[in-house]
């Protein structure tokens, strides 16, 4: 039986770019891009540091790459009428320090709101927000839905920050699902498409 050399050393490439993807998550949602170190990653990951530049070229591009991932996967996988809610409870159960199922959670925004002092996080983060933005205009009519979405992201990611900066307080201390519920409903006056709760 002969060994394919080629499709093993794919498989392997796969494999370690994918465990130096899912390390730089974990880590960037913990600590933030700053207080992740290469080192870090590549010893969450069991990998030699070297081959995170050898795939990825810099923490740089592997942080846009995670961000982006992480972002694109929820927003294709989520109906629209669902990504704000889904969003806002995946910024809770990070608050509440809830992991949850790993393949449900939501990172991208957490991440992004870990790391947003950094120059390079704060440019990832635009690009984001846009794709967030763009996916909440869909649900209104109204000529201005730039804008609602727009301040609809705001006031999500606003939520998120203030869990991050002030940590206690009604909002910290809230059940989630009263707070999901607070916000969707006050979202439907902006975003008329958005479903009413049962």
């Amino acid at each position: 039986m002969t060994v394919d050399r080629t499709t093993d050393r794919r498989r392997g490439a796969v494999a370690t770019r994918q465990a130096l993807m899912s390390a730089a998550s974990a880590l960037f949602a913990e600590r933030g891009y700053e207080r992740t170190t290469v080192r870090d990653i590549a010893a969450r990951a069991r990998v030699n540091q070297a081959l995170l530049f050898r795939y990825f070229g810099s923490k740089q591009a592997l942080f846009e790459q995670v961000v982006a991932g992480e972002g694109r996967r929820h927003l294709r996988r989520t109906p629209a009428e669902d990504v704000l809610e889904s969003a806002l409870r995946g910024l809770l159960a990070q608050e509440a320090g809830d992991a949850g199922d790993e393949e449900r959670r939501h990172r991208a925004l957490d991440i992004f709101l870990r790391s947003a002092a950094g120059g390079e996080a704060a440019r990832v983060g635009r690009l984001l927000t846009e794709d967030y933005a763009d996916v909440l205009a869909t649900l209104t009519d109204a000529d201005d839905a730039a804008l609602r979405a727009e301040l609809i992201l705001a006031w999500l990611l606003g939520i998120g920050l203030s869990g991050r900066v002030v940590g206690r307080g009604a909002l910290a201390d809230a059940d989630p699902d009263r707070v999901c519920a607070l916000v969707l409903e006050c979202a439907r006056t902006v975003l008329e498409k958005l479903p009413a709760q049962p």
